[in-house]
């Protein structure tokens, strides 16, 4: 069996993945909170991520690994948004959800096995923190029921703050109610106006990091293989998620932790304030799923990736490349061993891109479609693909018409009227490609 290599952020180091049970292997993302369109930031886990679910689909196999993919559909700017258009918040979330979905499912990444929503688990949170404040590790005050960092001997131990880091970084607001600074909410009183459940404590909702805790209990139980997420995450999100659920049960949550690196535009951290803010959709619109996946994968996932849109097109070109070669041609029933020792290398995706590139020739097509179909692109377009948009001058129709002509004239054995139209579309900046399953056309570069 192919071994797993992965980086553990607890660990602070690259170790061999070890289910606890190889029959069934269990992987929680955390998903978007839908108030909005997700930008190509937030698309990133969701792309590197599904490659690791692809990965463990062909060393466990596909019935043998779960993956759950969460949607935060209760929170404060789901709140406002729903304020701001007088709609309740299940318009918004169920706007965004879909939008979303649509969104990732564009980027080739496959469905998660789950998609649990927070809202569905409102009795397991009220459970949860009933356990907590029993065991002393939690206490309810103003209708807020809070969880008391100095109660978790080893808390801070994943991002491994010191304690001024951590009441810093926790960007909570200092209140009368809190014993201790760095005590983070669980569950918060809801005025008349606001959406809430009916709790011990009063009317109110739950707190952001309470939410994936009972979400991946529910779902897998006590203890999970993966978890994964952007690296912001780290801390506070994932620390309390640590601390909310290993103290409710005493059982070790989490035994690989997982974070990719930020993305950046343009070597700029990406902001609405310096206009340089892609939404997810907007960028489809602009240059397809398969370069925009591709582009995503080009860094190494624990690293900042840098997007722009020249890097979009010049993984169009790549894309290109693989595509002409493999037209016509059935996969290989295997993929290639060079993808997955790149993979099983710590998602190594670059490394695997790499590998495929190695593969583009005639004599290996039929391994590099099997290599890129594995990686999430399917290789299988029409024609459509090398196409694009027709050059100003000149219609699609009308380059169709040209190469019927050249192929009429080819298969006459008029190999100077073939050669007259050929330059003819070159003067009008069209390329012809031919192969084994006909010819195609694109933009000239």
């Amino acid at each position: 069996m192919t071994e797993i290599f992965v980086y553990n952020t607890e660990a602070r180091k690259k170790v061999l993945f070890e289910p606890v049970d190889p029959k069934n292997v269990r992987m929680y993302v955390c998903g978007p909170t839908v108030y909005g369109e997700a930008h190509i930031g937030n698309a990133r886990p969701y792309t590197v991520f599904d490659i690791l679910f692809r990965l463990l689909r062909h060393v466990y196999g596909e019935t043998h690994v779960s993956y759950a993919r969460n949607i935060t559909d209760i929170e404060d700017k789901i709140m406002d948004r729903a304020a701001e258009e007088g709609v309740s918040i299940k318009t918004i979330t169920n706007r965004y959800t879909k939008i979303f979905q649509e969104d990732i499912r564009a980027l080739g990444s496959l469905e998660p096995t789950t998609e649990p929503r927070a809202t569905d688990h409102i009795p397991e949170m009220i459970k949860m923190m009933r356990t907590l404040i029993e065991k002393g590790n939690a206490y309810e005050a103003d209708g807020h029921v809070m969880f008391h960092v100095p109660s978790m001997e080893n808390y801070g131990r994943l991002s491994r703050h010191s304690r001024d880091e951590l009441v810093a970084g926790a960007r909570v607001e200092v209140a009368s109610y809190k014993k201790d600074p760095a005590d983070f909410v669980l569950w918060k009183p809801s005025s008349d106006e606001q959406v809430g459940w009916g709790s011990p404590w009063g009317r109110g909702r739950p707190g952001w990091h309470l939410e994936c805790s009972c979400m991946i209990e529910k779902q897998y139980g006590e203890t999970i293989d993966i978890h994964a997420g952007g690296q912001d995450l780290i801390f506070p999100h994932h620390e309390n998620e640590i601390a909310q659920s290993e103290c409710t049960n005493g059982k070790q949550f989490v035994r690989y932790w997982m974070h990719n690196g930020y993305l950046t535009v343009d070597g700029v951290k990406m902001s609405k304030s310096l206009g340089n803010f892609h939404t997810i959709r907007d960028l489809l619109n602009d240059h397809g799923g398969e370069p925009l996946r591709l582009s995503l994968l080009t860094a190494h996932y624990r690293q900042p990736v840098d997007f722009s849109h020249d890097n979009a097109t010049e993984q169009k070109r790549r894309l290109d490349r693989w595509y002409r070669l493999v037209d016509g041609v059935t996969a290989s029933a295997t993929v290639p061993q060079s993808v997955i020792d790149a993979l099983s290398d710590d998602l190594n995706t670059p490394k695997a891109i790499a590998a495929l590139d190695a593969l583009a020739s005639a004599e290996t097509a039929a391994d590099l479609k099997a290599g890129a179909n594995f990686m999430g692109f399917l290789l299988t377009a029409t024609d459509d693909w090398f196409r694009g948009d027709a050059p100003e001058g000149i219609t699609t129709e009308e380059i169709e018409a040209m190469i019927q002509a050249r192929k009429n004239a080819r298969a006459n054995k008029d190999f100077a009227e073939s050669d007259r139209i050929r330059a003819a579309l070159t003067e009008k900046g069209i390329a012809l490609e031919d192969s084994a399953g006909g010819t195609t056309w694109r933009k000239a570069d």
